[in-house]
């Protein structure tokens, strides 16, 4: 799903006061996803058998560190393929239920995480890495990957069928017109695309790395209408909502699924940015 972007202040704030809202309201943001850890794996997408697949092949061994790796999606497709995940995410709620699926979870933040000289064939990170420090996450990588070892990280661009993108914006507009989320604001994947291109200057800053490339992967996934309203409430800032306003927006999506009889066919595009350690930093 399309991230939620930063607020933008209003003309007479003050920048420091911005900023330290934005900041807040980032953070409550990020917090917000373990509200429902339970409803976020089950409802949360995967991702498709080519990108892990080329994340594998493009590996010198199948050791893989999973940042910000929430409930564990993306790390048990990884484990399917044969390889050893180790998940590091800030927040308990979402580690416990990755644990459950018998995942080893480290709980912190990425850049403060204590490696404990521990090295990696591949550091991934899916749907996350927005959260973290774009520099100093490429660095840390840097110093727990083996030489030749793939930083690679991932998100889900996804887009609406166009009767439905016009339908949710009007259901946004009359429940919560504040709520910095529009399904047509701009392409799902124009937004990621800016998360692309920040993470690959946050690489091409460390100097441990290849020159980044970029890898996309079109996948169709189709949803019931109750499928998709339990996705819904895990999308960043919904969680946020009043009660009734998630009731009442709940409801005017479902309604607008049923009036195409029930159902509908996401297009994803999973957009990744991936480099090659070609130094060893801090060692």
């Amino acid at each position: 799903m399309p991230t939620i972007p930063p607020e933008q202040a209003g003309p007479a704030e003050p920048a420091e006061h911005a900023q330290s809202f934005q900041t807040h309201r980032h953070r409550q943001v990020a917090e917000s996803f373990g509200v429902d850890a339970a409803r976020y794996d089950r409802a949360r997408p995967g991702y498709p058998a080519a990108l892990v697949d080329r994340v594998v092949s493009a590996s010198p061994g199948r050791d893989v560190l999973d940042v910000g790796c929430g409930t564990g999606i993306a790390a048990r497709l990884f484990q399917a393929a044969g390889c050893g995940v180790l998940g590091v995410d800030p927040d308990e709620r979402m580690a416990s239920v990755a644990r459950q699926a018998g995942l080893t979870v480290e709980v912190a933040p990425f850049e403060s995480w204590d490696s404990a000289g521990r090295e990696f064939d591949a550091v991934i990170a899916a749907q996350a890495w927005h959260w973290v420090d774009p520099v100093a996450g490429a660095t840390k990588a840097a110093h727990v990957l083996r030489p030749g070892g793939l930083l690679a990280v991932f998100w889900n661009a996804a887009l609406l069928p166009p009767d439905l993108s016009a339908a949710f914006a009007e259901v946004y507009r009359a429940v919560q017109p504040d709520l910095p989320f529009n399904p047509q604001a701009r392409p799902a994947s124009q937004s990621y695309q800016i998360m692309c291109d920040t993470a690959a200057d946050g690489m091409r800053a460390v100097a441990a790395f290849s020159e980044p490339e970029q890898w996309r992967f079109d996948w169709d996934r189709p949803y019931a209408r109750d499928e998709w309203l339990d996705q819904v409430p895990t999308m960043g800032g919904h969680t946020l909502l009043s009660p009734d306003n998630l009731e009442k927006l709940l409801a005017g999506m479902g309604a607008a699924i049923d009036a195409r009889g029930g159902g509908f066919t996401m297009n994803y595009a999973t957009m990744a940015v991936t480099a090659v350690t070609v130094t060893r930093t801090g060692r």
